[in-house]
């Protein structure tokens, strides 16, 4: 589709508070496509409402003021939201999701509407070392009501959701090990049928995140 082209394959899915204009410019030299901010659920608001009917309101204020369906990506996990980013809107960028979900969701979405998942990534070849720096990132999502219930309709258990994750749940978060290793779990979201994928790397605190951005754009094609 015509926004997949423009996309490209991989951009990059960053907190807000933690880009800088310094940060965006080196992310676009090194061919990343997008950079991608901004994420909202019922614990972090006082005033949340219920999701769907509260996102179709939404999007009918923002079309009956112009903007245009083709400008309008929906955060989106169930079959639900995922059916209103197929009929009202570009297509859906789900969060904390593996690619059996991103093969459902291209089921529910067509062939037409953009799928951009994001996906988190740890560059550290030692598996122990890199579930812990991925679990800081995982772990306050696990008490998140509309991530828990979309990770049981995939099908892990309670088991898995429990405490700060199983580790084959963490595995299938979070994609660790060589640049090599990295882009070929990346791309089985490609495989089952995303157009874009968000890549979200997950650094030690106060650690600049764009050497992390230099070693991965080759193993992903882009320089």
């Amino acid at each position: 589709m015509t926004e997949a082209r423009r996309l490209g394959r991989f951009g990059i899915w960053r907190s807000a508070s933690l880009v800088t204009p310094e940060l965006a410019a080196g992310i676009e030299r090194l061919g990343f496509g997008a950079l991608w901010l901004g994420a909202g659920h019922r614990e972090a608001t006082q005033q949340y409402a219920r999701p769907y009917e509260t996102l179709a309101r939404y999007v009918d204020v923002l079309q009956a003021g112009g903007v245009p369906r083709d400008s309008l990506v929906l955060a989106a996990l169930g079959p639900k939201v995922l059916g209103l980013a197929r009929d009202r809107a570009a297509g859906a960028i789900p969060y904390l999701v593996p690619p059996e979900h991103t093969r459902q969701a291209r089921a529910v979405l067509g062939p037409g509407p953009l799928l951009a998942p994001e996906h988190k990534v740890v560059l550290d070849t030692d598996p122990d070392q890199a579930r812990v720096l991925g679990r800081t990132t995982v772990h306050p999502h696990l008490g998140l009501v509309n991530y828990t219930s979309n990770l049981r309709r995939l099908g892990w258990t309670d088991d898995d959701l429990s405490g700060s994750g199983s580790d084959a749940l963490i595995d299938a978060l979070v994609a660790h090990g060589s640049p090599a290793e990295i882009a070929a779990r990346l791309t089985r979201h490609l495989d089952a049928g995303a157009d874009h994928l968000c890549l979200h790397l997950i650094t030690e605190a106060g650690t600049d995140p764009l050497p992390g951005y230099r070693a991965l754009a080759p193993a992903l094609g882009l320089s």
